[in-house]
C-alpha cells in the first residue's frame, strides 16, 4: 500500500481541490492566519502542512486573491517545483493512511483474532478508494481514520474507560477538527461511550453488582459524566487546532457568508467551537442550498439524487470486498458473541452514509470514504467461528480491553478457502488498476476504462492525469497542434502543453488532436458535443482524458 501510495503521489498533477489545502497550509504555516478556506477545519491542512515545512514553498506575503488563486499562486506563479511541493505536502497524509492501517488490523484482531485481522488489513490495503485518496493532500481518509481510532477506543474503553475514553476524545476532537461533514458522528460516539462504561461498570474488570435502582441510576451518572468529558476534551482539541494556526484567533468572517436559519442556525449559534468554525458551518449550509450537477449511469442531471453514494460505491468497490464486507457484518448480527461490537462498527458509517446521502453534491465516493475503512474491520469478522468451546484456565486474564467474549478456536463459519479467494480476487483487482487508483472500478461495471461512462469528477477524472498527458504529447505528438478541454486546477503550461481550447474559436477552425478531459465529456454542452460528433477516438490518458483526432 505504501509503495503504491507514494508511486501514484509522485506522478500525479494536483487535483482539484488539492492547491487550495496547499496554498491554505503555507499561509497557516508561514502566515499564521485563518482567512483562507473558513469551510474546513484547520487540523487536515496542518497535517499537509507539515510536510510543507520540507518543501520551503516561497509565497509573495503581499499576495491578494481568493483561496483558489492562492493555490495556483503557490504551485505555478511563485516560482516554486509544483512536482515537489505537491510530494512533500501528499506524504503526510500516505504516513496517516498507514497508520489507520495499523488501527484497522488491532481493532480486527481483539475482535476476530489474526485471521480477521489479516482479512481486515488485506482489505484495506488493497482499497482502491483509500489508496487513491489517501495518496492525496485533501482530508477524506484523515477524518476517517480519527473517527475510527475514536471508535476502536471507545471500544477498549468497555474494560479500561479511564484511560481509553480521554484518548478516544482526542481523537474524536480530530475529527471534526479535520472534516465538519463527520459531526453527525459526535453524538453517536458518546453514545457508545456511556454504553461502554455502562459496560466497563456492570462486567468489566472489578465490577460490581448491579442490583438495585440507585446503583443504576448512579453507574448512569457516570457513564453520563463520562461522555460530557469527552464532550469537553473534543470541544478543546477543535481549538487547541485553531489556535495553533492563530494564537490569537484573528478572525473577519467573510462579507457574503450564506445566511442559516431554523435547526441549522440554533446549531451554528450554539455550538461551542471557534467562530470561524461557525462561519465555516455557515459556508458549508450554503455549498448544500446550491444546486449541483450530476452524473450517474451516463445521466447528467441538476441537483442530487439520494441513492448516488450507494450506487457509486456499488460501481468502485471491488467486488470480493462488498462480498467480504457482507458476511462479515452479518457475522456481526448474527453470532452472539460478536454482536456487542456491532453498534461500534455498523451504526457510525450507516449513519455518516445517510447523512451524506441527504446532501446537495453528487461528486465522488469520497463523501463516503469512512465506508471502506468501517468495514474493512467488519469484514475479518466473517472468518469468526460459529461454535464455541471451553476456554482454558486462566485466558480471562489473557483477554485484551474491549475483548467480547470471542474464541479463536477453529470452528463453523466463513469458509478460509472462500475467504482466501475473495481477499485474492480483491488484491488482483486492485493491482491491475495500478497506477490508476482515482477512476477504478469493479469487473461488473468494465473496469477503469468505463468508469467515465457511469461516474464523474472525482470518481474518475479530477485533474490527476496532466503529467501523464504532458509526457504522451511529448513522445508521440510532437509539433502537433493541441486542442484541449481540460477539468482540473493544474495549468497545462506549466507542464510544457501549449493547447488552445476549442471552445473559443469557430468549429471549423478545430482540426487534429483534440483532447477532452473525461467529465468535461460526461457534462459536454452542445458546442463541445458538436466538436466530438466527428472525432475518432484515439487513446485514454489514465483512463480520465482521451484523446481524439478531429477531421
Amino acid at each position: 500500500m505504501a509503495v503504491a501510495m507514494v508511486s501514484t503521489a509522485v506522478e500525479q498533477t494536483p487535483t482539484i481541490d488539492e492547491p487550495v489545502y496547499v496554498g491554505t497550509a503555507t499561509v497557516y504555516v508561514q502566515q499564521h492566519d485563518l482567512r483562507y478556506n473558513p469551510e474546513h477545519p484547520p487540523l487536515g491542512k496542518l497535517i499537509i502542512g507539515t510536510g510543507l515545512l520540507f518543501a520551503h514553498p516561497h509565497l509573495d506575503p503581499a499576495f491578494k486573491g481568493d483561496q483558489t488563486e492562492l493555490g495556483r499562486h503557490v504551485l505555478y506563479e511563485s516560482g516554486n517545483d509544483p512536482w515537489r511541493v505537491m510530494l512533500w505536502a501528499r506524504l503526510p497524509v500516505i504516513v496517516l493512511t498507514l497508520l489507520s492501517g495499523l488501527v484497522v488490523l488491532a481493532f480486527a484482531r481483539e475482535l476476530a483474532g489474526r485471521r480477521g485481522a489479516l482479512v481486515a488489513l488485506a482489505l484495506y490495503a488493497f482499497s482502491p478508494d483509500v489508496i487513491a485518496h489517501g495518496s492525496l493532500a485533501t482530508l477524506d481518509v484523515p477524518a476517517a481514520g480519527f473517527l475510527l481510532t475514536s471508535v476502536w477506543l471507545v471500544w477498549r474503553a468497555r474494560r479500561r474507560p479511564f484511560l481509553y475514553l480521554p484518548l478516544s476524545a482526542v481523537a474524536l476532537g480530530a475529527t471534526v477538527a479535520t472534516k465538519m461533514s463527520m459531526l453527525p458522528a459526535v453524538p453517536l460516539v458518546l453514545l457508545l461511550a456511556v454504553v461502554s462504561v455502562w459496560r466497563a461498570g456492570t462486567s468489566g474488570r472489578g465490577a460490581a453488582p448491579v442490583d438495585g435502582p440507585r446503583v443504576r441510576a448512579r453507574l448512569l451518572g457516570r457513564a453520563a459524566g463520562a461522555a460530557a468529558g469527552m464532550a469537553v476534551v473534543a470541544v478543546a482539541v477543535v481549538w487547541v487546532t485553531y489556535l495553533a494556526v492563530d494564537p490569537r484567533l484573528r478572525w473577519t468572517a467573510p462579507a457574503d457568508l450564506p445566511a442559516v436559519h431554523g435547526l441549522r442556525a440554533l446549531l451554528v449559534d450554539h455550538l461551542p467551537v471557534p467562530r470561524p468554525y461557525r462561519d465555516g458551518m455557515r459556508v458549508q449550509f450554503g455549498f448544500e442550498n446550491a444546486t449541483w450537477q450530476g452524473f450517474l449511469f451516463g445521466r447528467l442531471y441538476q441537483g442530487s439524487l439520494w441513492y448516488y453514494l450507494p450506487a457509486a460505491l456499488l460501481v468502485k468497490t471491488p467486488l470480493g470486498m462488498m462480498a467480504l464486507w457482507t458476511a462479515g457484518s452479518l457475522a456481526l448480527l448474527a453470532v452472539r458473541r460478536l454482536r456487542p461490537a456491532a453498534p461500534y462498527l455498523l451504526i457510525p458509517p450507516a449513519l455518516l452514509l445517510a447523512s451524506a446521502m441527504t446532501g446537495s453534491r453528487d461528486l465522488g465516493v469520497r463523501y463516503a470514504l469512512f465506508m471502506p475503512v468501517f468495514l474493512a474491520v467488519a469484514a475479518g469478522c466473517a472468518v469468526v467461528p460459529r461454535g464455541r468451546r471451553p476456554e482454558r484456565a486462566g485466558a480471562e486474564r489473557r483477554r485484551p480491553p474491549g475483548w467480547a467474549g470471542i474464541t479463536r478456536r477453529p470452528g463453523r463459519g466463513w469458509p478460509g478457502p472462500v475467504t482466501a479467494a475473495l481477499v485474492l480476487f480483491v488484491g488482483v483487482s486492485s493491482l491491475l488498476t495500478y497506477p490508476y487508483y482515482l477512476p477504478y472500478s469493479n469487473e461488473a461495471f468494465g473496469g477503469p476504462g468505463k468508469t467515465y461512462l457511469r461516474l464523474h469528477d472525482s470518481n474518475v477524472d479530477w485533474g490527476q492525469d496532466l503529467g501523464r498527458l504532458a509526457d504522451r504529447l511529448k513522445e508521440h505528438y510532437p509539433h502537433e497542434k493541441v486542442w484541449l478541454v481540460y477539468k482540473g486546477a493544474g495549468v497545462p503550461s506549466a507542464y510544457g502543453i501549449d493547447a488552445t481550447d476549442p471552445r473559443t474559436v469557430p468549429a471549423a477552425r478545430v482540426h487534429g488532436l483534440l483532447v477532452v478531459s473525461d467529465t468535461a465529456i460526461d457534462k459536454a454542452d452542445a458546442r463541445l458535443k458538436a466538436l466530438l460528433a466527428p472525432s475518432g477516438r484515439v487513446e485514454e490518458i489514465g483512463h480520465s482524458i482521451t484523446v481524439f483526432r478531429r477531421p
